[in-house]
């Protein structure tokens, strides 16, 4: 994988995550949080933890491990989440834009939030996160879509026949 490849995901998993946002910020605070049947529990449980990870990842790369993920209680409505996603966003396109091809190719060395010892390729772990996202954004997507606030079609090719 070279650093063009993790461009283009990155700017894949920017678009897709914005189509779901976009929608979920049109939905009422009750269908938000209303339980549902997903391993997050919610809307709002499955979008902050997508974050969470996005987060986790970015700090692991970038040498430190953290203890704990965001969760729910640190981003408690829909506004405080697409506040921090947006800095998230950000942190990560800066980090993408350091990158080398030699850093790709990297070990990473890094703690599970259990403390556990661990260590991946740099790509391999970036190519995760935006598998992970493709998970629950897909979770949110169904949720939203029940809804009757569809994000519509996430597939890497709409995007990249959109321009991407």
């Amino acid at each position: 994988m070279n650093k063009n490849d993790i461009e283009l995901l990155f700017r894949y998993n920017e678009w897709a995550r914005r189509r779901v946002l976009d929608q979920a910020a049109l939905v009422s605070p009750e269908q938000y949080t209303a339980p549902a049947p997903v391993p997050m529990g919610s809307l709002r449980g499955t979008l902050v933890h997508a974050l969470a990870a996005e987060v986790a990842w970015r700090r692991r790369w970038q040498g430190d491990s953290p203890a704990a993920l965001l969760n729910e209680e640190d981003l408690p409505t829909f506004a405080a989440l697409r506040s921090r996603w947006t800095q998230e966003a950000q942190a990560l396109r800066d980090f993408i834009a350091a990158l080398s091809e030699d850093t790709l190719a990297r070990t990473i060395r890094y703690k599970t939030t259990q403390g556990q010892p661990m260590e991946n390729v740099l790509w391999h772990l970036m190519a995760h996160v935006v598998n992970h996202g493709t998970q629950h954004r897909s979770e949110a997507a169904m949720l939203l879509t029940g809804d009757g606030r569809s994000p519509g079609n996430l597939d890497l090719i709409v995007f990249l026949r959109e321009g991407g």
